[in-house]
């Protein structure tokens, strides 16, 4: 009945949809932050084992252990006081406790993932196809967003949405089994020559193996056709906003910056509007 009522009333679902990927997104703050830390601990673990020493005994911590509490004074959030976006309204932006203030970055992941989850809703429709659109632009804001703060993408998001994307691809969800194998091999051989040649050009590194794992993963799931838009867009926003960054604000040249957000963007691009970008750029230049 519920599905009907979703299928028949388009908007009803579009707005289920916002409302799940606010949820998610508060998720999604807690991967960005937690996710990274537990790298390091277990990097730690792996080196003083390496060394012949017993790995340091921590407290559990993990996506889910323990509660989320503020960083300056300790206080654990309330159920109430984590209500997406809503809760950071009516706390304007302050910890309860302290009054530290709390980032506007965490309403923000909420607010993009409840807009990209809206426009997925509204490109499929009501169904499987949108189920797992979704999952792939969920993995994307969270890779983006840990690239962002720690320059790493992820082996634990990006291998598994790879096999993922080759999986929902086996009945030709979004692809081709052949094209969305192609794209996986195609997106990181890509950037894998572009690396090397970099590399041999001038004699240092210019993007990291995750780059090379999340094209190959977008690959998977679009099949190799829309990689070249991808990359297109990803690289024009990239250079965009380093020309920028390095003129506006003085960044220095010297400090990498992180190419994974442009890429997962030009993934969610092309998601939503490939084809039809593929079509409009191919007629121009016939």
């Amino acid at each position: 009945m519920i599905a009907d009522l979703l299928h028949a009333q388009p908007l009803y679902w579009v707005a289920l949809a916002a409302l799940v990927g606010l949820v998610v997104g508060s998720f999604l703050n807690v991967v960005v932050h937690r996710l990274p830390r537990m790298m390091q601990a277990e990097w730690a673990d792996q080196c003083a084992e390496l060394r012949g020493e017993t790995p340091v005994v921590r407290p559990r911590y993990n996506l889910w252990v323990p509660r989320s509490a503020c960083p300056s004074c300790g206080h654990v959030i309330t159920a109430l006081e984590n209500i997406p976006l809503l809760s950071w309204l009516v706390l304007r932006g302050r910890c309860s406790a302290c009054r530290a203030p709390i980032s506007a970055r965490y309403p923000l992941v909420e607010l993009l993932s409840a807009a990209l989850s809206a426009a997925v809703a509204w490109k499929f429709g009501f169904g499987a196809t949108a189920a797992a659109a979704l999952v792939f632009v969920w993995a994307l804001i969270a890779a983006a967003f840990i690239d962002l703060d720690t320059t790493l993408l992820p082996d634990s998001i990006t291998q598994p949405l790879l096999w993922l994307g080759l999986l929902v691809n086996l009945d030709g969800l979004f692809t081709s089994l052949p094209s969305a194998v192609i794209g996986a091999a195609a997106g990181y051989l890509v950037l894998w020559s572009v690396y090397w040649l970099f590399k041999l050009v001038t004699g240092k590194e210019g993007m990291g193996y995750g780059d090379f794992k999340l094209l190959a993963a977008i690959g998977a799931w679009l099949g190799w056709q829309l990689l070249p838009i991808t990359l297109l867009l990803s690289s024009l926003v990239g250079a965009v906003v380093g020309v920028a960054m390095i003129v506006f604000l003085r960044h220095d040249r010297r400090v990498p910056i992180p190419f994974g957000p442009y890429l997962a963007g030009g993934g969610v691009v092309a998601l939503l509007f490939g084809d039809a970008l593929t079509r409009n750029y191919l007629a121009a230049f016939s």
